[in-house]
């Protein structure tokens, strides 16, 4: 049962005090990273409350789906939507009138319910496990972007749209675009209308590259293995369509690869077709 109302001695409010930072210098070093204090708490979340010379309102609870927590003598809290902080300040409140001056410590046990979700053609959809700090330039840093149109990219929070320019922060290291993921962050990444560069004709092995950016001529030539001998290297055309449009544009890549002229070296766009035309003779 909880204890009456009593007074501490200053012996005992400074054996309490002192227990009670240590354990807290334990916790915040073995547990978990520096962030706790920012974290969220959500359902399936385990919290550890502490009372110090309170047996009673000390323990492990695990937040239950409706979001609540059930604490002897302070009844249902809703834990959910509040940091450990909070948390800790409105069970304070609450079991003021059974213990003065209460010293209360909050902190994780076991995180479960923090996620960011990936969704949209660019990628695979999931979910990602938030244990530690997440920025969305790590989250990046981690997918496979072949296919995913960084332009078009945005975040999801509460039901409300952020914009962030993925491309800039991705490939220009623009870190105003940058942001901390929360849980229940979703994060849509799109599909690029055409991911591939493809290199036909006479090259030794004709295939689909994957597009990159700053990605050239000589780039796919090579990766293809190159002319085969009966390849009229300045007869090289690149085929684009846009808006409808097709455009053809002649390479010589013998000069090129000769190194006279480097000006041949054109940059590729997405969808591109590079076609290596045989010599007749």
């Amino acid at each position: 049962m909880v204890s009456e109302k009593r007074n501490f001695n200053a012996g005992e409010f400074l054996r309490f005090g002192l227990m009670g930072l240590a354990a807290l210098c334990i916790v915040s070093v073995c547990c978990f990273p520096a962030f706790a204090e920012d974290y969220i708490i959500g359902p399936g979340d385990q919290v550890n409350i502490s009372v110090w010379g309170e047996p009673d309102l000390t323990g492990a609870v695990l937040v239950r789906p409706d979001g609540k927590i059930s604490l002897p003598g302070a009844g249902e809290i809703k834990a959910e939507g509040l940091t450990p902080e909070q948390l800790q300040a409105e069970i304070k409140g609450r079991i003021v009138s059974l213990v003065k001056d209460p010293l209360v410590t909050v902190s994780m046990v076991g995180i479960a319910n923090s996620k960011a979700y990936l969704i949209g053609g660019g990628v695979t959809s999931g979910s990602m496990d938030l244990q530690r700090k997440t920025t969305l330039l790590q989250l990046l840093a981690s997918l496979d972007l072949v296919r995913a149109d960084l332009r078009g990219g945005y975040v999801l929070r509460d039901g409300k749209r952020l914009d962030r320019d993925f491309y800039a922060l991705f490939h220009k290291g623009d870190l105003t675009q940058d942001l901390t993921l929360r849980n229940n962050d979703i994060i849509f990444l799109p599909a690029l209308p055409e991911p591939y560069v493809y290199v036909l004709g006479a090259v030794e092995t004709p295939k689909a590259l994957p597009f990159r950016e700053g990605m050239t001529v000589m780039d796919a030539l090579l990766e293809c293995g190159g002319f085969t001998k009966f390849a009229d290297k300045n007869k090289t055309v690149i085929v684009r369509r846009e808006n409808g449009v097709e455009t053809r544009i002649a390479v010589k890549a013998e000069e090129l690869s000769k190194g006279k002229d480097l000006s041949q070296n054109a940059l590729l766009q997405r969808g591109d077709y590079i076609i290596a035309n045989e010599s007749f003779f």
